[in-house]
C-alpha cells in the first residue's frame, strides 16, 4: 500500500501496469457486468419461465426460486474460497476459469429442456461467477495506488448499476422476439470479448509469501456456507423456519462457520486474519453490505411480479423502469468518494441507508393504479442510496486488508453480500408467499380440492387457473392482485425495516470525517500493519 500525503513512498504498482490501469478497469467491469446481468436479465423473465412450454417451462414459485438460488448457494459456498486460490495462484487465472465456466454454463442453460436442467447449468453458472467477482475486485486493488482506489472502487460499482439497466431491457428485448433461453445465450459473446481483452490487457498478481495453505479452513468454509445458505433457501421455500430440516441445516452452518473461526485464531497459518473483525469500522462496512442487500434482493424479486403480474406491463416495460435505478447508480456511485472526502464515512452512508428504507416503504403505498412516475422516482431514490452505501463500505473493507490479500477482501465483501440477499430473498419471500396464501384462500374455496391448492401458491398460479375459467375467472383475478398488493405492503415495511437497522449500524460504528494528518496516519498504521502480517 502507498502512504497518503507528503511521505509517500515509490508506488508499489509497475509503470506499465499503471499506464494501461483504466482500460484494465473496462475489462474487469466487462467480467463483473455480464455475472451481474445474469441475475437482473432473469428476474425479468421469471414470469416467461412460469409459463407452460413451448412458451417457457412450467416452472413452479419453488422450483423459479431454485433457478435463482442454486446460482446463490453455489456462489456464497464458493466465494471465500475462490478468493483464496487467486491469492495464492493468480487473480488472472482464477479470473479466465470463472469466466471460461460461467459462459459454458449460460451456453447449457440456454438449451435446458426442463426446470431441473435450468437449475443444474444455473449452479455450474454461480460456481464460474465465485471465481470472477472476487477476482475482478482484487485485481483492482493491484492496478490501482491507493490515493485512486476509491475512484475506482466507485466506477466498479457503478457498472452494477449499468448491468441492472442493461439486464432487464436486453431482457425484455429478448422475451419479445426470441425464446426465453436467449437471455442466457446472450452471455457467451460477452464471454468471448472479455476472454480475449483478459489474455491481452490484465496483468497477473498473486500474495508474493502465501504461506502454508490451509485446508481445514477451506473445507470448514465451504460446508459451513453452503449449509447456512441452505437453510436459509429451503425456509424461504416451506415459509417455514422452524422446519427441522431447516433448523438443522442453519445451526449446522452456524456451528460450522464457528469451528472456521476457531481453528482461524488458533491455527498459525489461517486462511484469514479473524481479528480484522475486532475492528468496529470494518465490522460495520461488511454488516451494511449485507443487510443492504438483504432489503433490496427480497423487493427486486416481488417488483417484477408486481410490475408484470399485478401491472401487467411487459418485460420489457418493467426493465424501463429500473433504468431510473440504474442511472442513479451510474451517476453517483463513482462521485461517492467527494461526498466521503467532504463529510465522511458514517454521514454518507447513514444518509444513503435512510433513502434506501424510503425507496423500499414506498412500496407499502403502491396500488394496481399507481403513476409510473411515481415508480421512477422511487427506483432513483433506492439507487442513490445504494450508490452511497456500496462504495464507502466496499472501500472500508478492501483497504483494511494489505494488497496482497485482496482476494480474501474482496471473497469477505461479497460473501456478506451473497449471504445477505439469500437471507432477503428467502425470509421476505417467506412473509409474501404466506401473507400471499393466507389472503388468498377465502376466494378459493369454488375450485376443486387439487386445483385449489396449487391455485393458491402464488399470484402466477392463481392468475393461471383464473385465465382459465374464461369470463368467470374475473372476481378471481381481482382477489389474487389484492392478496398480492397485501402481501406486498408487508413485505415492504419489513424490508425497509431492515434498511434501518443498517443505518443504525453505520451510524453506530463507522468512521467520521478524518482530517488530511488522521488520514496519513491511518495509512501509514496501516501499511506497516500489512507488512507485519
Amino acid at each position: 500500500m502507498s502512504i497518503p500525503s507528503g511521505a509517500r513512498v515509490l508506488p508499489q504498482v509497475p509503470e506499465a501496469v499503471h499506464r494501461r490501469r483504466w482500460a484494465i478497469l473496462v475489462v474487469l467491469m466487462l467480467s463483473l457486468l455480464i455475472v451481474v446481468l445474469d441475475n437482473s436479465i432473469l428476474n425479468v423473465a421469471v414470469k416467461t419461465i412460469a409459463g407452460p412450454a413451448p412458451t417457457g417451462l412450467g416452472a413452479t414459485q419453488s422450483e423459479l426460486e431454485w433457478a435463482i438460488n442454486a446460482y446463490t448457494l453455489v456462489f456464497a459456498g464458493l466465494l471465500f474460497t475462490a478468493g483464496l486460490l487467486g491469492d495464492r495462484i493468480g487473480r488472472k487465472k482464477v479470473l479466465l476459469f470463472g469466466i471460461l465456466l460461467f459462459g459454458v454454463g449460460s451456453a447449457f442453460a440456454a438449451m435446458s429442456g426442463s426446470p431441473g436442467e435450468l437449475i443444474t447449468w444455473r449452479a455450474v453458472m454461480g460456481f464460474g461467477a465465485a471465481f470472477v467477482m472476487p477476482s475482478t475486485l482484487a485485481v483492482l486493488m493491484n492496478v490501482f495506488e491507493r490515493d485512486e482506489q476509491p475512484k475506482a472502487i466507485g466506477i466498479w460499482a457503478g457498472s452494477v448499476g449499468l448491468a441492472i439497466a442493461i439486464g432487464p431491457i436486453t431482457g425484455g428485448l429478448l422475451l419479445e422476439h426470441f425464446w426465453w433461453g436467449s437471455i442466457f445465450l446472450v452471455n457467451v459473446p460477452v464471454v468471448i470479448v472479455a476472454l480475449i481483452a483478459m489474455a491481452l490487457l490484465v496483468p497477473d498478481s498473486k500474495d508474493p509469501n502465501p504461506g502454508r495453505t490451509d485446508p481445514l479452513g477451506v473445507v470448514l468454509s465451504i460446508v459451513g456456507l453452503v449449509l447456512l445458505v441452505y437453510g436459509i433457501i429451503r425456509g424461504g421455500q416451506l415459509a417455514d423456519f422452524a422446519d427441522p430440516t431447516v433448523l438443522l441445516s442453519i445451526i449446522g452452518g452456524l456451528v460450522v462457520l464457528a469451528a472456521f473461526v476457531r481453528h482461524e485464531k488458533r491455527t498459525s497459518h489461517p486462511a484469514i486474519d479473524i481479528s480484522y473483525f475486532k475492528e468496529p469500522s470494518f465490522s460495520a462496512a461488511v454488516a451494511a453490505i449485507a443487510l443492504c442487500f438483504f432489503a433490496l434482493m427480497g423487493v427486486t424479486f416481488f417488483s417484477a411480479f408486481y410490475m408484470q403480474s399485478v401491472r401487467g406491463w411487459s418485460a420489457l416495460q418493467a426493465g424501463l423502469l429500473i433504468l431510473p435505478l440504474a442511472a442513479a447508480q451510474m451517476i453517483f456511485a463513482p462521485r461517492a468518494r467527494l461526498v466521503v472526502d467532504r463529510f465522511g464515512a458514517r454521514v454518507v452512508c447513514t444518509v444513503g441507508m435512510l433513502l434506501v428504507a424510503l425507496g423500499l416503504a414506498s412500496f407499502a403505498l403502491f396500488d394496481a393504479t399507481t403513476p409510473v412516475w411515481v415508480l421512477c422516482v422511487l427506483f432513483f431514490v433506492q439507487g442513490t442510496g445504494m450508490a452511497h452505501v456500496m462504495t464507502p463500505v466496499t472501500v472500508s473493507v478492501m483497504q483494511a486488508l494489505p494488497r496482497e490479500k485482496a482476494g480474501s477482501g474482496s471473497a469477505v465483501n461479497n460473501t456478506f453480500r451473497q449471504v445477505g440477499g439469500a437471507l432477503g430473498i428467502a425470509v421476505l419471500g417467506s412473509v409474501l408467499s404466506t401473507v400471499y396464501r393466507g389472503d388468498i384462500e377465502g376466494h378459493l374455496g369454488a375450485l376443486p380440492a387439487g386445483v385449489r391448492e396449487a391455485a393458491g401458491e402464488s399470484i402466477e398460479a392463481t392468475l393461471g387457473i383464473a385465465d382459465k375459467l374464461g369470463p368467470a375467472g374475473a372476481p378471481l383475478i381481482a382477489a389474487a392482485n389484492d392478496a398480492f398488493l397485501k402481501a406486498m405492503h408487508v413485505t415492504a415495511i419489513g424490508s425497509a425495516t431492515i434498511a434501518l437497522v443498517g443505518a443504525l449500524v453505520v451510524a453506530m460504528f463507522l468512521p467520521g470525517k478524518t482530517s488530511a494528518g488522521q488520514e496519513s496516519g491511518e495509512g501509514e498504521r496501516s501499511v506497516r500493519a500489512g507488512a507485519a502480517r
